[in-house]
């Protein structure tokens, strides 16, 4: 029988050395006993994938809204992709698996409805209130919204964890931290996460904005990354329906992205000596990257998807709604708060109003953000 013990001691004798191990973690806020059969990191997962929190993403919008069709990304499948591909890095480089995988799992539960437009409107309302960024609202989720356990709010994870969600950053999170070491780099566990949630979103944003209709595949072949991944496809498989030769250039993409990532990591690893997790810490580099000619060409996917996709009339009108819906909502609340439920209201009086409501609106899906402005705003809608 595998017992923690045992568990943290293979994790010794079979992690790089640069790997956190869970036996050296600083712990958790609430003392608590360890697990018989499970790491620290191990339990952090378990907790984050029975949270509410977690539930949720399943209808949170990624690009487009849930009711725009059955078959686009949501926050939950965008989360699993993320997790799939930060595992396959993580154990090419022997890594710790079970940290990146709590953190890859809790990378997005903080986003609110409707996807980045519903984060930014929620950010301009509480300006003056403290504001809103998802990664510190992610945080806040699992030290002190869920309530799962009788002697303390939130979930109570490891110091690794919840470090792992506040530096999680990419080209479109830049989260401001505080007593997490700010003058140091993220762990190479949050680095593997951060690289691999913008290898999924580069490629299953392509994915969705071609079955949508979008953008088309004759589009993007201007860009050099898809014609090298096209040119692969169609030598091995010359005649294919167009629905399975879109399915493997993305492939081939997320192959290129990851294959270009693990030698340009392993070469930063002897490069700059990393040898411990804190080495990974103190060096003002980042080590899990892309090569610098591999960055310059991903730029040209990453810049097509805004311009062709993200600022379609189509995905604007999507948000701009969204975005109202938000703003509605936001005001109701605020002139009545009483029309919160009572297990927020009730933290009015410690976190205040704007932050409550704030919290509500933020942890609502698309669905029911929906259904909430139809039974406030809509006359024949029962309440």
């Amino acid at each position: 029988m595998l017992e923690r013990r045992l568990l943290e001691k293979q994790e010794e004798e079979t992690l790089a050395p640069y790997a956190i191990k869970s036996s050296q973690s600083r712990g958790r806020q609430h003392k608590e006993k360890e697990h018989l059969y499970r790491t620290a990191f191990q339990r952090d997962r378990d907790r984050i994938i029975h949270s509410t929190a977690f539930r949720r993403l399943q209808y949170k919008t990624q690009v487009f809204v849930n009711y725009e069709g059955d078959h686009y990304r949501t926050r939950l499948t965008h989360t699993l992709e993320v997790l799939q591909i930060s595992k396959t890095i993580a154990r090419s480089l022997n890594l710790n698996e079970d940290l990146v995988e709590a953190i890859a799992l809790a990378h997005d539960i903080g986003h609110t409805p409707f996807g980045h437009s519903g984060e930014m409107v929620l950010h301009n309302l509480m300006k003056r209130h403290g504001g809103f960024e998802h990664n510190r609202q992610a945080l806040r989720i699992v030290d002190y919204l869920e309530e799962r356990y009788p002697n303390f709010r939130g979930l109570n994870l490891t110091w690794e964890t919840r470090e792992g969600i506040i530096k999680h950053t990419t080209i479109y999170d830049t989260p401001k931290i505080d007593s997490f070491d700010l003058d140091k780099n993220a762990s190479l566990e949050t680095q593997v996460v951060n690289a691999s949630d913008e290898i999924a979103y580069n490629n299953h944003d392509l994915d969705d904005g071609i079955t949508s209709g979008l953008i088309s595949m004759e589009e993007i072949e201007k860009i050099e990354l898809w014609r090298a991944a096209s040119v692969k496809v169609k030598k091995k498989y010359p005649k294919l329906k167009k629905k399975i030769k879109k399915s493997l250039i993305i492939r081939e993409l997320i192959n290129m992205y990851i294959s270009d990532l693990l030698n340009e990591t392993k070469n930063n690893l002897k490069r700059y000596k990393i040898r411990t997790p804190e080495d990974a810490r103190n060096i003002d580099q980042k080590i899990v990257n892309n090569s610098a000619s591999f960055n310059k060409k991903k730029k040209e996917i990453s810049n097509f998807l805004f311009d062709n996709l993200y600022n379609h009339p189509y995905v604007i009108r999507m948000s701009d709604k969204g975005e109202r819906f938000i703003k509605q909502l936001f005001t109701v609340y605020v002139n009545k708060p009483k029309l919160i439920p009572p297990e927020f209201l009730k933290l009015a009086e410690k976190d205040g109003v704007y932050r409550v409501i704030c919290d509500y609106i933020a942890g609502m899906t698309d669905r029911f953000a929906l259904n909430e402005y139809k039974r406030l705003f809509e006359p024949y809608e029962k309440v």
